[in-house]
């Protein structure tokens, strides 16, 4: 049967695919509408199925807020090239995975449908990587960030101990200049006593083979403790969050920053948990 300009031009309206991948659709379902969307869908998955073996190391990022701020939800999808990383259709996907997240809910069970358009429309191997939802616990606050463009994000939640702490303005603040941290210096633990001990022996190893490869030889066993103590210390000073140099001064520690918040405030101020997602990573 002929397929009209108009016919055609619905389908892409409603689909937002290809004029020939439409025209194609129309041609194979006879014309009918709703036969031509479900096509266009099953072609989606058909792509992706053939495009599994291509790497998914672009994509986004996105964060979600709840209107009164005591939920966040990142969730990043994954796709082939920053190109389609770009566009308005992967951009919107995103954010409604996001939003999904956001609500408890499942991104690929309930974005189902919108999920295989944007494979039709893509033509590339998409993924749904992950999501992560943080809901308030108690008193205190919540704060989220989205860092290069949807390369990073992150979100962190401090306690206290006041409503009025967790109303001002300074708590907010912190929270936000905790997202900045996490997001510039990638730490892996809120403080030392998070580390496991066979992660800080693991790094002693290989400082002290380092160490031996250099000199030739260990310094002697009374000399190695202090040695090991040092370099212990300094491994924490890189992946402890609260051991790390403020990024906004440098003769501060997160740990001194939030103790100067906490006495202005005059509450007790706590980093209860954070989590850093970064694209492909």
């Amino acid at each position: 049967m002929a397929i009209s300009i108009q016919q055609i031009k619905e389908l892409r309206e409603a689909t937002a695919a290809g004029m020939g991948a439409c025209k194609e659709a129309l041609l194979a379902t006879d014309g009918n509408m709703e036969e031509a969307v479900k096509y266009l869908r099953e072609k989606g998955l058909a792509v992706a199925a053939k495009r599994v073996d291509k790497e998914s190391k672009e994509g986004i990022i996105a964060l979600a807020t709840a209107a009164d701020g005591k939920a966040l939800a990142l969730a990043e999808v994954n796709c082939e090239t920053d190109f389609v990383a770009k566009t308005d259709a992967f951009k919107k996907f995103v954010d409604d995975a996001a939003k999904v997240a956001l609500e408890g809910k499942d991104i690929e069970q309930t974005l189902n449908d919108d999920f295989k358009m944007l494979l039709t429309k893509t033509g590339e191997n998409v993924k749904i990587r992950r999501s992560e939802r943080y809901v308030l616990d108690g008193t205190g606050v919540l704060s989220g960030y989205i860092h290069m463009g949807g390369k990073i994000g992150v979100m962190v939640e401090l306690g206290c101990t006041k409503p009025e702490s967790a109303a001002s303005a300074a708590l907010a603040d912190a929270a936000h200049a905790f997202c900045l941290q996490i997001a510039a210096n990638s730490p892996k633990y809120i403080d030392v006593a998070d580390v496991p001990q066979a992660e800080i022996d693991n790094e002693l190893e290989i400082k002290l083979n380092a160490l031996k490869e250099q000199k030739g030889k260990l310094p002697p066993e009374q000399a190695l403790v202090g040695i090991k103590k040092g370099m212990a210390a300094k491994f924490c000073t890189q992946i402890c969050l609260l051991k790390q140099e403020y990024w906004a001064d440098d003769k501060l520690t997160m740990e001194k920053f939030l103790d100067g918040v906490a006495k202005n405030l005059g509450d007790t101020l706590t980093v209860k948990r954070f989590v850093r997602l970064q694209l492909g990573a």
